[in-house]
């Protein structure tokens, strides 16, 4: 015995599954936290260019760029869980959201 487990039996296909689980349940868990700070970090921008009335900052092209990189995703991820909306779906689509709100001001603000 190695002290890394067992290596032969039921004990060792335990193993592998126990670990595919936590590490599963850590990328769930850090996909969640990361994107839900992902949409609150789009706040400042959109506060300070409403505040402000200046977008003269910000780049129209890189805002579009960025809303269709999270569109294109969400219906990439749709198809890809079996035309299902599922979290990941749904998160693409509010980031895509938060980017069209941006874009909305820059172009009001700009034009």
């Amino acid at each position: 015995m190695n002290g890394l487990g067992p290596t032969t039996g039921a004990g060792a296909r335990e193993g592998p599954r126990a670990s595919r689980e936590l590490y599963l349940a850590v990328l769930t868990w850090s996909f969640t936290v990361f994107n839900s700070l992902r949409v609150v970090a789009y706040l400042p921008t959109l506060w300070v260019i409403w505040q402000q009335r200046d977008s003269s900052q910000h780049s129209i092209l890189t805002w579009l760029i960025w809303f269709g990189a999270n569109l294109s995703m969400a219906g990439w991820l749709h198809e890809q869980a079996g035309r299902r909306v599922n979290r990941a779906v749904v998160v693409s689509l509010v980031n895509a959201t938060m980017c069209a709100a941006a874009l909305v001001l820059i172009v009001a603000f700009r034009f």
